[in-house]
């Protein structure tokens, strides 16, 4: 029988924590090039409740997965001076693309530890607390690939928008950064609102779902010879 509280809270767990590894890996890049803003204002901690928002890491992620939406969220973000940068245009690209790699690098740990748990299990199921730490696992892995792909779009507030501002010409990019005050209502309209109004309309879905399927094969496959099978 479903267990509503048990799949909350498996989801929950790897949620929060993947969206802390990746707002703190841009805390802990913006360090490395110069500016320390987050470490000053003592946000280079992996203490979740230094970065959980309320809305953003645990009310709409609740609301988007009972209605069957792409799940993602957002911690409070942790605050960077690209004017302290040593190069403010190269070194917020950096930044932006540090919170995806380390969900990415997130991913690969998942994978480890699910090998790791699973190898005495070769024969059968584990119950118990190995089950849910392996359903933790599971979700870890499926969530941090998703956030590390969802966050490179380019729409803004997301770092995929910081990466092409970067490659942008001056002019096109104070432009194009215009944009991140209605950054929220466009990601909300996109996931949420149209999709609603329009059946079948998924862009979101129709940009990251080959990606993410081919991503996913890519650490199943490692996966799988961890465990040997």
């Amino acid at each position: 029988m479903a267990n509503p509280f048990y799949d909350a809270l498996a989801l929950l767990i790897p949620l929060v924590l993947a969206i802390v590894f990746h707002e703190v890996a841009h805390g802990w890049t913006a360090r490395a090039l110069g500016d320390p803003t987050a470490a000053e204002m003592n946000r280079l901690s992996l203490n979740p409740f230094r970065h959980v928002d309320p809305v953003g890491t645990v009310i709409l992620p609740g609301f988007l997965a009972l209605v069957k939406a792409p799940v993602f969220g957002w911690a409070k973000p942790v605050p960077v001076n690209q004017w302290r940068l040593r190069n403010p245009r190269f070194g917020m690209m950096l930044v932006a693309a540090a919170g995806p790699g380390m969900n990415l690098l997130m991913a690969l740990v998942s994978v480890v530890l699910l090998g790791l748990l699973l190898q005495p299990y070769a024969d059968a199921e584990p119950v118990g607390l190995a089950r849910f730490a392996m359903d933790n696992l599971v979700n870890f892995l499926k969530i941090n690939v998703f956030l590390a792909l969802f966050n490179l779009l380019p729409i803004p507030p997301f770092d995929g928008s910081h990466i092409l501002e970067g490659l942008l010409p001056d002019g096109a990019a104070r432009a194009y950064a215009s944009l991140r005050q209605y950054g929220f209502l466009l990601v909300i309209g996109l996931i949420v609102v149209l999709p609603s109004l329009i059946p079948g309309f998924d862009p979101v879905g129709a940009i990251i779902d080959k990606p993410f399927a081919w991503v996913m094969e890519q650490y199943l496959a490692v996966l799988k010879s961890l465990v040997g099978a």
